[in-house]
């Protein structure tokens, strides 16, 4: 194990201005922290509910369907963020591709699979923090995952079909993600399985209103986001599964978010 490489000596404190907002170190911080801190790391002291722990595990563990995975399958992360739910799709998937849209997260996602123990700051109080260190989680074979940045409106060629395609809290941070959803049908085997988790989050800084899937009236009556997604799916893929996954993202020692996100698992029709 290499010695640990400070987020410090990789980025500058915030974004440009116009820039990607994921390329802010705050934010990889907040990331590296949701993604791999274990509960005490978290929490602390204090009571934390333990079913919102550790939600990209938990996106793989509780909605992908993975006894029909194994050496010889192919998943894809979509919006895989710093890579933890990529190397949990490793436990099951033979090849597995994370793609992210920030180059900062890819690139510590990329650093975190090589082997290397990744240091950061969990901010305390005020300018108070702790020092904090993400690891390639245990049991994890690092040579079945590869990171690369990309866009999920606009996925490069090449990229061939996957029996889980995992997009997990992107949806409702796409500019366009009708666009995103209509291009799935050609990345998902037939039989193959499409995992949309999000809190449906609607917000005017990342997506439009005219481009929401949901959470907006149409024609005097409400949309909800699971209409939309029909809407866009249900020519290519059935659902066949939903529920709850609450998760929690902490701000400093005493302040926190919880939130419950819709998962849904859908089957490529044949």
């Amino acid at each position: 194990m290499n010695s640990a490489t400070p987020l410090t000596q990789q980025r500058q404190d915030s974004a440009a201005p116009n820039s990607n907002p994921y390329e802010s170190e705050r934010l990889l911080r907040e990331y590296l922290l949701f993604h791999y801190a274990t509960a005490r790391e978290v929490a602390g002291h204090l009571w934390a509910p333990v079913d919102a722990l550790e939600y990209p595990a938990r996106c793989v563990t509780k909605c992908v369907d993975v006894s029909v995975l194994g050496a010889h399958s192919r998943a894809l992360d979509l919006g895989c963020a710093v890579g933890r739910s990529t190397f949990e799709l490793a436990r099951h998937c033979g090849e597995v591709i994370g793609i992210d849209y920030s180059t900062s997260f890819i690139e510590s996602a990329e650093a975190i699979r090589a082997g290397r123990s990744l240091a950061y700051d969990c901010l305390e109080e005020g300018e108070l923090s702790k020092p904090l260190n993400a690891l390639l989680p245990a049991g994890v074979d690092p040579s079945r995952v590869s990171f690369e940045q990309g866009d999920a409106m606009a996925l490069r060629d090449g990229l061939g079909v996957f029996d889980v395609v995992l997009m997990a809290n992107l949806i409702d941070r796409l500019h366009e993600p009708s666009k995103c959803l209509l291009s799935l049908a050609r990345l998902v085997a037939p039989g193959g399985q499409l995992v949309i988790t999000s809190p449906y989050t609607w917000m005017l800084e990342y997506t439009p209103r005219e481009n929401w899937i949901g959470g907006r009236m149409e024609d005097g009556v409400p949309l909800r986001t699971l209409d939309g997604l029909r809407r866009c799916l249900e020519r290519d893929f059935e659902l066949v599964e939903s529920r709850d996954l609450p998760f929690l993202i902490r701000e400093h020692a005493r302040k926190f978010q919880w939130s419950v996100a819709e998962g849904t698992r859908w089957i490529r029709r044949a």
